[in-house]
């Protein structure tokens, strides 16, 4: 089943998301988009990785993620993608009009191609007001796309609150 779960800022997001690979008794491939470019985001980092289970294997992959994808599904995986806006702001960083928009369509033909388990965690970023800034808007612009693309190819979508999962496609074990 491939399921996108999104949320606020540590609205509980990827705990949801471990919970299900956890649960899926699947090999779990844990595909991590964050770069440690300063040290509180290091410091996220490490406690992500503290809270993951040792057997889960786990691949940083801040730009390629379709391939990513390609590369380590099988039937006995669960592919657990951590975090798709760090993905976005990540490709939207080396942009030249063309870059963002490939690896865009490169997601979508992955997730719907690939019969496998896939569990994806994204930030809602669209709920606030319109951003001032050209670029910050391009990333909401963005976010919201890809969200809405992504909502069509999963067959379970999921928006977290206060740790709370709220079903918007699909159910929940």
């Amino acid at each position: 089943m491939k399921t996108l779960i999104l949320g606020g800022a540590r609205s509980g997001k990827s705990a949801l998301a471990e919970r299900l690979a956890c649960e899926s008794e699947k090999d779990v491939v844990y595909i991590a988009t964050a770069q440690a470019l300063d040290g509180e985001m290091a410091e996220r980092i490490t406690h992500h990785r503290a809270r993951r289970p040792s057997t889960w294997l786990s691949v940083e992959e801040p730009l390629a993620l379709a391939a990513a994808l390609r590369e380590h599904a099988a039937p006995h995986r669960l592919l657990l993608v951590d975090c798709l806006t760090l993905w976005l702001s990540n490709a939207l960083g080396i942009d030249d009009g063309r870059h963002f928009a490939s690896e865009h369509a490169a997601l979508l033909a992955a997730v719907s191609d690939l019969p496998h388990d896939i569990v994806m965690v994204s930030n809602e970023v669209g709920l606030g007001i319109t951003p001032m800034g050209e670029l910050t808007r391009r990333f909401v612009d963005e976010a919201g796309r890809l969200h809405q693309s992504l909502a069509v190819a999963c067959e379970r979508v999921v928006f977290v609150a206060a740790g709370l999962p709220l079903v918007m496609k699909g159910s929940l074990p």
